[in-house]
Formats: C-alpha cells, sequence, structure tokens
C-alpha cells in the first residue's frame, strides 16, 4: 500500500512527465469513451478535456445551412494536353 508522500512523489513525476512531453508535442490519439470524446497523448497519458457526445447532432437546419443540392457545384474544365515549360 502506498503512503501519502509516496502517492504524492509518483503523482508529481507523472506530472513533470506530461508537462515535458508537452514541451516537445504531445503524440495525441482521437480516443472514444462512455458518452465523450478526447485526446490521449500515447507517450505520457494527458487527456484533453474532451468533448461530451450525450447530444444529438445538430441538423443542417439548425446550424443556418441550406441542404446541398444533388449536383456538382463547379464544372471542371478537362485540358487536352499538359504542356511542360
Amino acid at each position: 500500500m502506498l503512503t501519502h508522500g509516496e502517492d504524492l512523489g509518483s503523482r508529481v513525476i507523472e506530472r513533470v512527465r506530461q508537462v515535458l512531453c508537452g514541451l516537445h508535442g504531445h503524440d495525441t490519439l482521437l480516443q472514444f469513451g462512455e458518452d465523450r470524446m478526447f485526446l490521449r497523448c500515447v507517450s505520457c497519458g494527458h487527456e484533453t478535456p474532451g468533448w461530451d457526445l450525450d447530444e444529438a447532432p445538430p441538423t443542417p437546419a439548425a446550424l443556418g445551412r441550406h441542404q446541398p443540392s444533388a449536383g456538382p457545384l463547379m464544372q471542371h474544365e478537362l485540358i487536352g494536353e499538359r504542356r511542360v515549360a
């Protein structure tokens, strides 16, 4: 069983590891928990606050956007020959 001093020491060491890792840049991966999405560093275990996933996603109308049409937005001009300088 850990004493209070050992527990505090291990937490301090872990926090120093996270700070040093953060200075070099965390190796973050997207993680999913129960009703939560967050970034976690593979190297030191640091987690971002993340986002709650318990709400329904907003609809396009709620965002003030119109539904996209089925057709393309812009027609691209095809080039028959490629010129090289």
